[in-house]
């Protein structure tokens, strides 16, 4: 298991490797202080905050430590948010996605569905995972809601995990889907994709 940077293809979304070009798109998706409430960065509040931003996950990408995407909306081939592969185990054939935000006008609409499915297909019948877990802020309930959606199995909260960047020591909810259990999640992630056309 080797997670490289590549592209993935969906009805609603691309998924490209993350570049310093996807820069001033991002900026503008992420002028909204409600994705940042759980998140343990703050806002990026500039341009330049931006893309010192990309540089350090682009950084981690070439150390080999994580692999981040930016999500276009096929629509208008706009960036309008990020998500990655975090917490690499080659050895161990795991893989966290993580990262994820997207602009609001986003929420609610196909888009994260369908960038979930593009990454756990890839993440299984590519790379060959044999797990993949994902964990969000225990207080964001919204985001909680939508990792159950996906078929994820809730594995517990780990208490004072995680200190964001105003101090406060946050709970994290954590959450996996295991190779056996990919097929149910598959077949489960293409029926929403298929109501949602």
């Amino acid at each position: 298991m080797n997670p490289i940077p590549v592209t993935l293809e969906g009805t609603h979304v691309r998924l490209e490797p993350l570049a310093r070009a996807h820069a001033d798109d991002l900026f503008a998706a992420a002028q909204f202080d409600e994705i940042w409430e759980y998140f343990l960065q703050p806002r990026p509040a500039t341009r330049e905050q931006m893309r010192a931003w990309v540089d350090s996950a682009l950084a981690q990408v070439a150390a080999g430590a994580q692999v981040w995407f930016a999500i276009l909306h096929r629509a208008d081939a706009c960036a309008i948010g990020v998500t990655a592969y975090l917490n690499i185990a080659r050895g161990d054939h795991t893989l966290e996605i993580g990262g994820t935000w997207l602009t609001p006008a986003a929420w609610r609409t196909p888009i994260n569905t369908e960038c979930k499915y593009l990454l756990l297909r890839h993440a299984f019948e590519n790379l060959g995972c044999r797990r993949v877990q994902l964990k969000t802020d225990e207080r964001n309930t919204r985001s909680r809601r939508a990792i159950e959606r996906l078929g994820a199995v809730p594995e517990g909260i780990l208490r004072k995990y995680q200190a964001r960047f105003d101090g406060y020591q946050r709970n994290t909810a954590m959450y996996s889907i295991i190779d056996t259990e990919w097929q149910t999640v598959r077949a489960r992630l293409e029926k929403f994709l298929a109501e949602q056309r």
